[in-house]
C-alpha cells in the first residue's frame, strides 16, 4: 500500500476555486460598475482537507492509505471567503470540483506524457 502524508489532522477546511471561473470572475467585473475597491471571488463551498484527499484518492481509484503527521502543524483552521457581494453583482462560480478536477487532471496527463 502506499501512504499518502498529510500535516496535521487534516480537519482545517479550505476553499477551492478552478481558475476559469476565477477568470470569469475577472471579465466578468472588469465589465460590472461595482461601488467597493474589493470582492472575495470564490466557491462560497469548504471542506476539510481530509474530504480533499479521499475525493483525490476516489477520483484517481487509487489504492492509497492516508497517514496524519499529527506532529505537523494544522495551519489555519478555516479559509472560506465570503463571496455574498460577489453574488449580489450576478457572478457565481460555473464549475464543480468533479469537473474541474477531471479538466485539471486530463490536461496534466495531456502535457506530462
Amino acid at each position: 500500500n502506499k501512504i499518502l502524508r498529510i500535516w496535521g489532522s487534516g480537519k482545517p477546511k479550505r476553499e477551492l476555486l478552478f481558475v476559469e471561473d476565477f477568470a470569469s470572475a475577472v471579465l466578468f467585473f472588469l465589465k460590472k460598475k461595482i461601488k467597493e475597491p474589493f470582492l472575495n471571488i470564490g466557491t462560497g463551498v469548504d471542506h476539510s482537507i481530509k474530504w480533499y484527499a479521499n475525493f483525490i484518492i476516489k477520483q484517481l481509484k487509487c489504492d492509497v492509505k492516508i497517514k496524519f503527521e499529527r506532529n505537523k502543524p494544522d495551519g489555519t483552521f478555516r479559509k472560506k471567503l465570503d463571496i455574498s457581494l460577489a453574488s449580489k453583482y450576478g457572478w457565481r462560480p460555473k464549475t464543480t470540483l468533479k469537473e474541474g478536477f477531471r479538466i485539471t487532471f486530463n490536461d496534466f496527463k495531456k502535457n506530462n506524457t
